[in-house]
C-alpha cells in the first residue's frame, strides 16, 4: 500500500470540489491538492451538462425561491441570498477568464433570458406581487413583467404559438440571464489546476474508508478500481464534495456533526427536443410553477442549453425514484445509509411528506403521452413524436435532524464541517453549482480561518471576489459595479 502525503484532499471532481481546488491555489500556490474521482472522467456525474439543468440560478425566474406567507405576502428572503451568492460566482468566473485561467467565456456560460410564465388567475396574481416584490430592489431592478400576449409572444414564441387569446398569463423576464455548462466549467479548472505545481488529479479511484489520526490529519484509504490494489492519501484537511456520493462518506468519517444525517433521492428525466427547427424558434429559460409536494428540482422549465458549442431544448425535468445516490451507483446507496443515529429522522420525514411520495409515485407512472401533455402547459405545439425522452442525474435531498419534529426534508445545499475544521462535506441539490462559490469561500472561512487573517489571504481573496465581505443587497454601488464587469467580461451582456 503506498501512502500519500497532501495538505488538501479533495473528494468528487465536480463543480464544488474543482471551484475549491481552484481558490485554495489562487491563495496558496504552494499548497499540495490531491482530487480523487471514482470514475475515469471529471465531472460526469450531476455536474455534467445533461444531469443539470444548467441554469445559472439567480432567482430570477425560479418561483420557488419566493412563496407566499399566509398572508398573501411574498416571502423575497432566499430569492435574495441565491441572487448575490451567484454574483459571488460571476465574480470569481470573470476573475478566472481575465487571468487566462479559463477558456473563452462561451465554453462554459452563455446567455439566455430568465423568463418566468404562468397561467391561471391566482397564478398570475402571485407572479404580478412577486415581480412588485423584488423590482423595486436594484438586484431585480431590470425584471420586466407583462400579462400582454403581443409582448410575451416576443418574449417566448413557442410558449405562446397558437395560444388562446383569452387564457389570462403572464410573464417575467431578465434579459441577461444564463446557460452554464458545468461540466465544461469544471474541466476547464482541472485543466488548469493540472497545469500548476502540487496538484495531482487521481482518476477510478474509490474512497473506501476514512482515519482520523492523532494529530488531527486524515488517512484516506482508496482503491484502484483498475487493478483492485489500495493507497492511502494523508491530508490535514479532506473536503467530500461527491454529489450524492457525499452522505455516505461523511458517515464513514463519524465526525459529530454528521451524526443523524440521512438522505432521500429523486431522480431526474428531461423530454429533448429532436428538431433543430423547433430549438432555433427558443432562445430562453422558462420556468413555470411546481405541483404540490414537488422538490425544487422538479419545477418544470422549457430550456434552452448550449452544450458542447451545440443548442439543445430540453423540458422537464420529471422526477423519479430510485435508491441510487448516484446515477452510475447501486441500489443498495439507500438502505446501507440507514444508521440508528438518522432512522428516527428518516422515518420521521417518510411520515410528514406524503404529499412528495404520492407526487414521485404519479410521476414514476407517467408514460411519454403524459410527459408531453405537461409539455403542452409551455409548448401547446408540441408533438409526441419531435421529444425523446433523457435520463438526468440523482440528486439527494437532506434528511437532518430536526427539533420539533425527528427529521426535517431540506431541499437546499449544507455544507458541515468538523469542530477542528479538518473535514468538511457539502450536502443536498437546488441551487446547487450556481452558488458553488460562495459555499467553497464559506468552507475555507470555517475550515482555514488561522490562513484567513494573513494579509496576503484578504487582498488575494478580494482580488478574487471584489464584493467578498460586503453585502450587496444593501451596497447598491458595488452591486452595480461587479454586475457591469461580470456581463462584459463573461459575455453576458451581448444579444442572445
Amino acid at each position: 500500500m503506498t501512502t500519500k502525503t497532501v495538505d488538501v484532499l479533495l473528494v468528487g471532481a465536480g463543480a464544488m470540489s474543482t471551484t475549491l481546488g481552484m481558490i485554495l491555489k489562487q491563495l496558496d500556490p504552494a499548497l499540495k491538492i490531491c482530487m480523487v474521482e471514482r470514475l475515469d472522467h471529471v465531472a460526469r456525474e450531476s455536474t455534467d451538462a445533461w444531469n443539470n439543468a444548467g441554469t445559472g440560478h439567480a432567482a430570477y425566474c425560479e418561483l420557488n425561491y419566493t412563496p407566499e406567507q399566509p398572508d398573501g405576502s411574498i416571502n423575497t428572503t432566499k430569492a435574495f441570498a441565491i441572487n448575490t451568492s451567484f454574483e459571488v460566482s460571476l465574480q470569481f468566473w470573470s476573475y478566472l477568464v481575465e487571468q487566462g485561467n479559463l477558456p473563452s467565456p462561451r465554453e462554459f456560460i452563455n446567455p439566455a433570458p430568465h423568463q418566468s410564465f404562468v397561467w391561471g388567475e391566482k397564478n398570475v396574481e402571485f407572479l404580478r406581487k412577486r415581480y412588485a416584490a423584488l423590482s423595486q430592489h436594484p438586484c431585480f431592478k431590470d425584471m420586466e413583467y407583462s400579462e400582454d400576449h403581443a409582448v410575451l409572444r416576443e418574449w417566448m414564441p413557442l410558449v405562446m404559438q397558437n395560444r388562446d387569446p383569452s387564457d389570462k398569463v403572464a410573464g417575467t423576464r431578465v434579459r441577461y440571464g444564463s446557460d452554464v455548462n458545468f461540466g465544461a466549467l469544471a474541466r476547464n479548472l482541472v485543466s488548469n489546476l493540472e497545469q500548476q505545481d502540487g496538484f495531482d488529479l487521481l482518476l477510478g479511484r474509490n474512497v473506501k474508508d476514512l482515519n482520523k489520526n492523532s494529530d488531527g490529519s486524515w488517512d484516506v484509504v482508496l482503491k484502484n478500481n483498475s487493478n483492485g490494489s489500495s493507497e492511502t492519501v494523508r491530508s490535514r484537511f479532506v473536503f467530500l464534495g461527491a454529489g450524492g456520493g457525499a452522505l455516505p462518506l461523511l458517515q464513514k468519517s463519524a465526525i459529530e456533526e454528521g451524526r443523524g444525517y440521512g438522505g432521500f433521492p429523486v431522480s431526474g428525466m428531461w423530454l429533448v427536443c429532436k428538431r433543430p427547427e423547433i430549438i432555433e424558434q427558443h432562445q430562453a429559460k422558462v420556468y413555470g410553477m411546481a405541483p404540490i409536494g414537488a422538490p425544487p428540482m422538479s419545477v418544470p422549465h422549457l430550456d434552452t442549453r448550449v452544450i458542447d458549442g451545440k443548442k439543445a431544448l430540453l423540458f422537464g425535468p420529471f422526477a423519479g425514484f430510485t435508491t441510487k445516490f448516484l446515477k452510475q451507483g447501486s441500489f443498495l446507496d439507500l438502505p446501507l445509509s440507514i444508521r440508528p443515529s438518522n432512522l428516527a429522522p428518516m422515518m420521521s420525514v417518510a411520515m410528514h411528506n406524503m404529499d412528495l411520495t404520492r407526487y414521485l409515485i404519479s410521476e414514476v407512472r407517467q408514460s411519454h403521452r403524459s410527459r408531453v401533455e405537461s409539455l403542452r402547459n409551455f409548448f401547446p405545439d408540441a408533438k409526441e413524436e419531435d421529444w425523446e425522452l433523457s435520463y438526468a442525474g440523482q440528486r439527494v435531498q437532506i434528511i437532518k435532524p430536526g427539533t420539533e419534529r425527528a427529521g426535517k426534508l431540506e431541499f437546499g445545499t449544507e455544507v458541515i464541517t468538523s469542530a477542528d475544521g479538518s473535514l468538511a462535506a457539502l450536502l443536498g441539490a437546488s441551487p446547487g453549482a450556481s452558488t458553488a462559490v460562495s459555499a467553497m469561500l464559506s468552507i475555507v472561512e470555517r475550515c482555514f480561518a488561522e490562513r484567513m487573517k494573513e494579509e496576503s489571504w484578504k487582498q488575494k481573496i478580494t482580488e478574487l471576489v471584489p464584493s467578498y465581505g460586503q453585502n450587496l443587497t444593501e451596497n447598491t454601488e458595488l452591486l452595480l459595479q461587479v454586475r457591469k464587469r461580470t456581463l462584459s467580461v463573461l459575455e453576458l451582456d451581448r444579444q442572445s
